[in-house]
């Protein structure tokens, strides 16, 4: 069983996290104010001191504890510390992440070092943007100084100001989307004074509006954590760690993608040909722009290259690529100009530098990448090869050059932005070759060759991170959020299959509340039937064209290890829809779906799609007898083209 201890933006982010397990769990808060909705969690509010928290987890049998609170929650993180250290519990900190700190701030140890700082540059009028708990312990300066506190407007916050003899009048609230720059303008104090409280905290706002006025800024440095917390970050830095700490709580544990292991080796190739330092493990950001660690399992140099390799683990996910040795070898060219690369040549040991085979060869090789794959936002500082085991692509429809290696959009962005930041002058090229040994044989057993994709496997991956979760576990979870829709009075369910068609449903039905959002995933047939189970009079289904063509044939499960597209079917749709006869042939010739909005002409379209449509629903509606279903055909591009 775990803990959470939490009330704030990453006690949110550590309910999510948990409630994928589908398993029961405690959240606590302090208070009641903060709203919030367990999935599988039971909430808890009121404050434990060390003696009552002992005996919580004593009595329930907790195993971990999650400290998502405040970062200055002193006392709190102090009575966690206790608990741990008397039970032997583990303790995760869900941190904050923070930007540098500015030399041009004033950073102060505590409130009394602020407020002898304040007193020493005699600053007179201040604007405390630090929270209405800072206003004892700097009572000593706003009773003898023009001082401003900026609280939320509750009445749990009034009677705490009021208790402190504040005085009423230099109460300002705070307003959601506040612009700091009028606050500053109306009050024109000699500073503000703040807490490093993070992204999260708006600190960077502060900072920035008090820039603007010139004003400075008095920061007070956030408490220093237990050295035996466990720090992550972000959601998948929490997840797991949850599963190396506590490995039953998760039925499913999640993994690594290739293209995210392949950054990291990548990442580890390059500092070890710069530093000729051994590499045990890459942080790497992702695509969400959370830090990750990966551990770097060998490193080896072969002349004026570097190689560095990285284990990838799947988790529970049946990838055939588990456990397979992700190698990158970097090295590094002396000249960006135009396609003349000077690819670095191998040294002997007595420091002379002869060209071998394989040089000249990578010199060829990478001369044609570069003119070909040459891009603008990076001005080709990175070139990317295929080593042994990575396909070659020999079709198109899979946005990669016919000819190039196999390595996704997502993988080589991250792998560019990565490497571009650590090449040691504004003229240094980074020849990246991506190798997985025995990736021709596992190549066999996956979509590659209907893909035309030749001579290994893709490294792929568009989050970095293998999410594998139970089927139970994720309809669960539907079930608990269109139950939590319907109870605040939706009337409406917007249900797509992820994050990047929610975000263009959201603006198409920005008057909703977010509750009316839900992910089906893979599950459309089970998510209509909660729909229905639940009395929804009006669904919204959006489903882009690699679900549809699956969907349109009768499966309600469109997940691609159980259902793959079908070519013939859409023949015969085409064929239906009174296409061209060379409309209908070309069809066989397609790797993906989304093929089809490039391949079908414009009046063809106008009939294809709609009839598409048309058979998807005629399999959705039966399922919801009592609601109105309307299906929308999305676009990659976000745009809502066809509506049935």
């Amino acid at each position: 069983m775990i803990l959470i201890l939490g009330g704030t933006t990453e006690g949110r982010v550590a309910v999510r996290v948990a409630d994928e397990a589908a398993a029961t769990y405690y959240y606590s808060t302090k208070g009641t104010l903060q709203s919030i909705e367990c999935a599988h969690g039971i909430r808890l509010t009121g404050a434990m001191n060390a003696e009552e928290m002992e005996c919580f987890c004593r009595d329930h049998a907790i195993k971990l504890l999650i400290d998502a609170a405040h970062p200055f929650a002193q006392v709190l993180h102090q009575t966690i510390e206790k608990v741990s250290k008397c039970l032997q519990i583990p303790v995760i900190r869900y941190e904050r992440r923070y930007p540098p700190r500015d030399e041009d701030l004033i950073w102060c140890d505590s409130y009394a070092d602020a407020i002898h700082q304040m007193e020493n540059k005699g600053i007179q009028r201040l604007l405390a943007l630090s929270g209405v708990n800072t206003l004892a312990p700097l009572r000593p300066y706003w009773r003898s100084h023009t001082t401003w506190f900026r609280i939320l407007e509750r009445e749990e916050s009034l009677s705490l100001a009021e208790k402190q003899g504040f005085p009423q009048e230099r109460l300002v609230f705070y307003r959601e989307g506040e612009d700091e720059l009028k606050l500053l303008e109306q009050l024109h104090p000699d500073a503000i004074l703040t807490k490093e409280s993070g992204f999260s905290g708006y600190f960077t706002d502060k900072v920035n509006a008090a820039r603007q006025f010139g004003i400075p800024v008095f920061v007070v440095k956030r408490p220093a954590l237990p050295e035996t917390f466990y720090r992550v970050y972000g959601e998948d830095g929490l997840r797991k760690q949850i599963e190396r700490l506590l490995p039953e709580f998760f039925p499913l544990k999640s993994g690594y993608t290739t293209g995210a292991c392949a950054t990291a080796a990548a990442k580890a190739a390059l500092l070890a040909l710069l530093t000729r330092e051994e590499q045990t493990e890459s942080q790497i950001t992702l695509p969400s722009g959370e830090q990750i660690t990966l551990p770097v399992a060998y490193t080896e140099w072969a002349g004026c290259s570097a190689t560095c390799t990285v284990i990838k683990e799947s988790g529970d996910d049946p990838d055939v690529t588990n456990h397979s040795r992700i190698r990158v070898t970097v090295q590094l060219s002396l000249d960006a100009s135009g396609c003349a690369i000077a690819v670095a040549e191998s040294c002997h040991g007595d420091g002379t530098a002869v060209p071998s085979r394989w040089h000249k060869r990578a010199t060829v090789m990478a001369q044609e990448e570069y003119c070909q794959e040459t891009e603008s936002d990076d001005t080709g500082r990175v070139i990317f090869q295929a080593g042994e085991g990575v396909g070659t692509v020999t079709l198109p429809g899979l946005g990669l050059k016919v000819g190039g290696p196999a390595i996704n959009a997502t993988p080589r962005k991250m792998i560019r932005q990565e490497l571009i930041p650590l090449l040691p002058s504004p003229d240094s090229v980074a020849i990246v070759t991506v190798s997985v040994p025995g990736g021709e044989e596992l190549a066999k057993r996956t979509f590659n060759p209907k893909l035309g994709i030749i001579g290994g496997i893709s490294i792929i991956g568009t989050s970095g991170i293998v999410r594998p979760f139970s089927s139970d576990a994720f309809i669960a979870s539907i079930r608990k959020e269109a139950s939590v829709a319907k109870a605040i009075g939706c009337e409406t369910l917007v249900i797509n299959s992820g994050a990047k068609s929610e975000r263009y449903l959201r603006s198409l039905y920005a008057s909703l509340p977010p509750q009316s959002f839900v992910h089906y995933g893979n599950f459309i047939g089970e998510t209509l039937k909660i729909a229905a189970d639940l009395g929804f009079k009006q669904v919204i289904l959006g489903i882009m064209i690699g679900k549809a063509v699956k969907l349109a044939e009768g499966f309600l499960d469109t997940h691609s290890k159980k259902v793959v597209m079908n070519k013939g079917f859409l023949q015969d749709v085409a064929k239906e829809a009174k296409c061209e006869e060379a409309t209908v042939d070309a069809i066989n010739r397609i790797t993906l779906a989304r093929e089809l909005w490039e391949l079908l002409a414009e009046k063809e379209q106008n009939r294809f799609f709609p009839l598409l449509l048309q058979k998807c629903k005629s399999y959705c509606a039966p399922i919801l007898p009592d609601g109105e279903l309307t299906l929308l055909l999305i676009s990659e591009e976000g745009k809502v083209l066809y509506q049935s």
